[in-house]
C-alpha cells in the first residue's frame, strides 16, 4: 500500500534525530511514497527557489537507509514531486506537462540511481537531463595551500609560522605601472551610461598614461594595454558586451577622497600608495551571479578563533552541525550554467579565518562565523553586522551589511556569501560614499594579516556601483594592499559598498573570463599569472571551476537568460 505522509508528521519524527543541515533550512516540502518494505522521502530543500531536493530511499527492512542529492537544471520552469500514483520513481512537472522518471525499478542495486552514483560524473544526468545526480569529488589544491594547511594543522606554532611567511611573501605580488604619453587617437568613446563611473583622480597627475605589465584581459576596441590605460578610466573588455577593465594606484587618486574620512582609516605608506590595483566590471543589466561552495571550504564547523565562552558544550559548529552530510557539494560549475558563464573568481576565507577572535563582533552570535546559502540551502546561518553578498530569487544583486530583521528574508534568498565587514558603505546624510567604521582596525575588523596591523599583500575585493539606474559589480585585485587603501579606491570609484574576499595568494585572487567564438573558448586572466591555476591537457587549457572541481568555493558571472 501507498501513502503521502503529512509534512508535519515527518517534521516532528525528524526532531528526535540530532541535528543535520536540513533542520538549517526554513522553507523545506516533503513528499513521500511507501509500498511494502520500500518508502521513498523527496525533500524540496527550498520551495521558493526549487533547485536542490534530498532523495531518501529504504529498500527493505534488511538494508540501510540511501540518500541521494538531486539537482534541478530548471527551477523556473519545472519541479520535482513524488506521486502516490507512481511508484517507479520521480515525477518532473513543467507547467501542465509531467515526466515519469523511473528511478527506482530494478531494486537497490540496479536501479537508474545507483548505476549514477557508479560513475565518474560528477554531475550524472538522470531523465534525459532532467534531473542531474550530484556525486561526490575530490576538489584540486595548490602547492601553496598543501604547505600551508601542514603548517597550521601539524606543526606546534604553525600558525605563527604562517603569520611570518606571510610577512616574506607581503610584497611578492607588488606591481607598479610603468608611465607613457597618453595616445587616445585610437579611442572610440562609449556612452557614459554604458560603462561604470569612473574614479575621481587627481588633477596634477592625469597627463600620464599608466602600462599595467601584466594585465591579462583584451580591449574590445584596437588599443591595447601595452599602449598605456588612463587611471581610473574604463576600456570595453572583448568578447562580451557590459564588461570594462580599468587600473588605479592610490596614490593617483583625487585630495578630496583621500582627505576625507581620515578617522576611519590608516595613512597609506609610499609602497602601498603606488601599488596598482585591477579592476573589471559587469553591467548587471547583461550578468547575474551565482555562487558555489568547494568539495571542502568553507566549513560548517567551529573556527579555532573563536573565544571558549562563545562555544555551546556538545555541538560540532556554531549552528549545531559540524558536516553538510548528506548533502554534497562539487566545487565544479553545474553543466547547464557553462555556457552562460562568462568569468568565475574565488570566494572568502575559509572557516578557519573566518570568524572573529577580537572585538564587538566576536562576543555575539558564537563569535560570528561567516554564513553562507548555495541554491536556497542554508548551510551556516547569515550572521548580523556582517558585509553579505546576496543573490535574490529573482536574480537581483544586493550588497548590504546583514541585519537580524533580515533574517525574515532567508527563503528568498538564491545564493549568499559573508566575509567580514564592510570596506566602503554609502552615508545618505552626505549621500557620498565612506570608509567602514572597522576599516582601520586590524582585529576588530578580522582583516587577518600581521598582528602588528601593518601586512600588507594581495588582495581581492567586491563592490557594487550605482549609475543613474544602471549598476556594475566590481571586482578588484590590489596587488600589495591593506584594507585602508582598498576603501580608499573603492570610494574613489563611489562604490555603494564594497567588502574584502580573499588574499594573499594568486590563487586566492584569481579571475577567469571567457571568451567564446562559436564552439572555441578563449580563457584571459585579471592578472596573467592567474594562468598557472588552470590545467592543461593535449594543449588545450581546462580551466579552474568549470573543468575540474576546486576545493573553494567560487562566484560566476552568467549572461542573464530571462527565459531561463
Amino acid at each position: 500500500m501507498r501513502r503521502i505522509f503529512p509534512i508535519a508528521v515527518l517534521a516532528l519524527a525528524s526532531s528526535t534525530f540530532s541535528k543535520t543541515i536540513l533542520d538549517l533550512q526554513p522553507s523545506l516540502q516533503t513528499h513521500a511514497i511507501s509500498q511494502g518494505a520500500f518508502s521513498a522521502v523527496l525533500i524540496n530543500l527550498n520551495t521558493n527557489i526549487n533547485s536542490w531536493y534530498l532523495l531518501k530511499l529504504k529498500w527493505s527492512d534488511a538494508t540501510p537507509v540511501t540518500y541521494f542529492h538531486l539537482e534541478n537544471p530548471r527551477p523556473l520552469t519545472s519541479k520535482l514531486i513524488l506521486d502516490n500514483k507512481y511508484a517507479d520513481g520521480v515525477v518532473v512537472e513543467e507547467g501542465a506537462t509531467r515526466f515519469l522518471c523511473d528511478l527506482f525499478s530494478g531494486g537497490g542495486l540496479s536501479n537508474p540511481l545507483d548505476t549514477g552514483r557508479k560513475s565518474t560524473q560528477i554531475y550524472y544526468p538522470l531523465c534525459g537531463g532532467r534531473i542531474l545526480l550530484r556525486n561526490n569529488a575530490k576538489g584540486q589544491r595548490s602547492a601553496l595551500e598543501t604547505a600551508t594547511e601542514f603548517l597550521r594543522t601539524q606543526v606546534w606554532g604553525g600558525e605563527r609560522v604562517i603569520i611570518l611567511f606571510h610577512h616574506l611573501l607581503a610584497d611578492r605580488y607588488r606591481e607598479t605601472a610603468k608611465v607613457a604619453s597618453p595616445n587616445y587617437s585610437s579611442r572610440t568613446q562609449e556612452s557614459l551610461l554604458d560603462q561604470p563611473i569612473p574614479a575621481l583622480i587627481d588633477s596634477s597627475k592625469s597627463s600620464r598614461v599608466a602600462v599595467p605589465d601584466q594585465l591579462g584581459i583584451l580591449f574590445a576596441q584596437t588599443e591595447s594595454p601595452a599602449s598605456g590605460m588612463i587611471p581610473g578610466a574604463w576600456y570595453a573588455a572583448a568578447g562580451n558586451s557590459g564588461v570594462h577593465i580599468s587600473i588605479l594606484q592610490p596614490d593617483r587618486i583625487a585630495s578630496s577622497v583621500m582627505s576625507s574620512n581620515k578617522n576611519l582609516v590608516n595613512a597609506l605608506d609610499a609602497v602601498e600608495a603606488a601599488s596598482l590595483c585591477y579592476l573589471i566590471s559587469f553591467d548587471l543589466d547583461h550578468f547575474e551571479l551565482g555562487y558555489s561552495r568547494g568539495t571542502d571550504y568553507p566549513g560548517v564547523g567551529w573556527s579555532p578563533r573563536v573565544l571558549a565562552k562563545e562555544k555551546i558544550s556538545g555541538w560540532d559548529g556554531p549552528d549545531g552541525i559540524g558536516s553538510i552530510a548528506p548533502l554534497i557539494a562539487t566545487g565544479l560549475l553545474g553543466p547547464y550554467n557553462g555556457r552562460r558563464t562568462v568569468a568565475t573568481f574565488t570566494g572568502g576565507f575559509k572557516r578557519t579565518h573566518g570568524a572573529f577572535r577580537y572585538g564587538d563582533l566576536s562576543q555575539v552570535n558564537f563569535g560570528s562565523h561567516y554564513g553562507f546559502i548555495e541554491n536556497g540551502v542554508v548551510f551556516s546561518k547569515l550572521q548580523p553586522g556582517l558585509a553579505t553578498i546576496l543573490m535574490w530569487q529573482d536574480a537581483r544583486l544586493e550588497l548590504k551589511t546583514w541585519t537580524q530583521a533580515d533574517n525574515q528574508y532567508l527563503s528568498k534568498i538564491r545564493h549568499a556569501r559573508q566575509n567580514g565587514v564592510a570596506l566602503v558603505e554609502f552615508d545618505s546624510n552626505t549621500k557620498s560614499t565612506i570608509p567602514g567604521r572597522l576599516v582601520s582596525r586590524w582585529g576588530p575588523g578580522n582583516w587577518s594579516g600581521s598582528e602588528d596591523e601593518k601586512l600588507r599583500t594581495i588582495r581581492g575585493g567586491l563592490a557594487l556601483q550605482e549609475r543613474q539606474g544602471k549598476r556594475f559589480l566590481i571586482y578588484a585585485v590590489f596587488s600589495s594592499a591593506t584594507p585602508s587603501s582598498m576603501a580608499r579606491v573603492f570610494q574613489a570609484y563611489q562604490c555603494k559598498f564594497g567588502m574584502l574576499l580573499d588574499m594573499n595568494a594568486l590563487e586566492h585572487t584569481y579571475l577567469a573570463y571567457y571568451r567564446k567564438a562559436g564552439s572555441e573558448m578563449s580563457i584571459d586572466h585579471l592578472l596573467k599569472g592567474m594562468s598557472q591555476l588552470d590545467k592543461s591537457e593535449s594543449g588545450r587549457v581546462i580551466p579552474r571551476f568549470l573543468g575540474y572541481p576546486d576545493n573553494r568555493d567560487f562566484f560566476f558571472v552568467m549572461q542573464r537568460n530571462k527565459a531561463k
